[in-house]
């Protein structure tokens, strides 16, 4: 569908505002999570899980992805709009992130028609959770050298190996997992397959990791002669890299096709200007600090900054000097940003920043500690705050890798 009545999309974004407008429950009686890496609880869980199959049957999830799979068949503005009524009501955030922004974009991109067919209603209606098998113990961020095997047995793949940091390791359903094929090949990219993995079957374990925070939002996974139908490959055997490349360009929001919704809340500048007036510093108002005052505009700066980048990008006349810069830059920034300011925000709250979730002695009921410790996690998943700096100096400023 590529034109729309705008008194359709008018109609629409009305009857998505009044609708979560009635049906955001904002406190459901126990804590829940700022991002889809921090579900640790089987309440948290089933509550997020129902919550985003209530949307998607309301219409207002997938609204662009193409009727024929589960999804509205609408243009991408009308999912946008059901987005923002998302977030002027509070809605919780959806817990499938990783099928919602990155399966499901990447198999209609690149799947089969039976692959299509087979998985992304599943996706949207989050009966099918998805987690990643990319990062491994001792590759972390040298995906190329992947060690997890996978060997060709009749009809089916037999994989050996671990995976970390596998977010909602424990409930998936399946996993997008990047494994070696071939060991005989002079490129370590060639060697490396894309599968459609289920997570429950036998020879599949998860075991999980405490974070920060916590709680056990990721799982280590490990492989023990676990077979995979040979069917479930994205692209062709020994063609992962290129597959998993272009996950990734989903995952950093390099390329666009998710579902809609979004995966985690974040503090935003508005919420430490508040914080800046009711916190005291030399007896007065923290923001009468004129050092404090100054780092409140540069953060509003940032922010307009960052929303005109997102902008440019969708107008090609104004990215012909580097077409890809600002795309790829973008998960590096925004992600950044969010750690500085809850950083920042936490300075406001001076000694009290030490308490935290659960202790009556926290500010916001231990929001901004929280908040800041969760910022890491998207520093680190989808490549490496350092690992983004060095994409955008090789792939966008041409710097040589030496």
């Amino acid at each position: 569908m590529t034109e729309f009545d705008p008194q359709d999309l008018k109609a629409y974004a009305e009857a998505a505002d009044a609708w979560f407008k009635e049906h955001v429950n904002p406190d459901p009686g126990f804590l829940l999570p700022l991002t889809f890496m921090e579900v640790g609880t089987d309440q948290q869980f089933h509550f997020l899980r129902d919550w985003q199959n209530k949307v998607f049957e309301a219409g207002y999830l997938g609204a662009a992805w193409p009727k024929a799979y589960g999804g509205g068949g609408m243009h991408p503005a009308f999912q946008a709009e059901a987005t923002k009524a998302m977030r002027r009501n509070g809605s919780p955030i959806f817990l499938n992130a990783i099928g919602l922004n990155w399966t499901g974009p990447l198999l209609l991109d690149m799947g089969t028609e039976a692959q299509r067919t087979k998985y992304i209603k599943g996706i949207l209606s989050a009966e099918d959770i998805w987690c990643q098998g990319f990062s491994e113990p001792e590759n972390g961020s040298d995906l190329g050298n992947a060690q997890t095997k996978a060997v060709r047995a009749g009809e089916h793949y037999v994989v050996n190996g671990s995976k970390i940091w596998t977010t909602l390791g424990k409930y998936a359903r399946y996993m997008i997992l990047l494994a070696r094929t071939r060991t005989d090949t002079s490129r370590k990219y060639d060697g490396l397959t894309f599968f459609l993995a289920p997570m429950k079957i036998e020879g599949v374990e998860t075991r999980p990791i405490k974070k920060l925070t916590g709680e056990h939002g990721f799982t280590q996974t490990f492989f023990r002669d676990a077979q995979i139908p040979a069917d479930e490959i994205v692209g062709v055997e020994g063609g992962g890299w290129k597959v998993a490349m272009r996950t990734l360009e989903f995952e950093r929001g390099a390329r666009g096709g998710q579902a809609g919704g979004y995966v985690a809340v974040g503090s935003n500048a508005w919420d430490v200007l508040e914080l800046a007036k009711k916190m005291n510093r030399g007896g007065k108002p923290a923001l009468e600090d004129a050092s404090v005052r100054a780092r409140m505009v540069d953060f509003m700066i940032e922010i307009q900054s960052n929303a005109l980048c997102a902008q440019r990008t969708g107008f090609g006349p104004l990215n012909t000097d580097r077409p890809t810069g600002l795309a790829l830059s973008s998960k590096l920034m925004n992600t950044e940003f969010a750690r500085r300011i809850n950083e920042f925000a936490i300075s406001l709250t001076g000694p009290s920043g030490a308490y935290y979730v659960g202790d009556k002695n926290a500010v916001d009921g231990g929001w901004w500690t929280r908040s800041y410790l969760n910022s890491f996690s998207a520093t680190i998943g989808g490549g490496t705050s350092q690992i983004q700096r060095n994409i955008v100096g090789e792939h966008v400023l041409g710097l040589p890798k030496s």
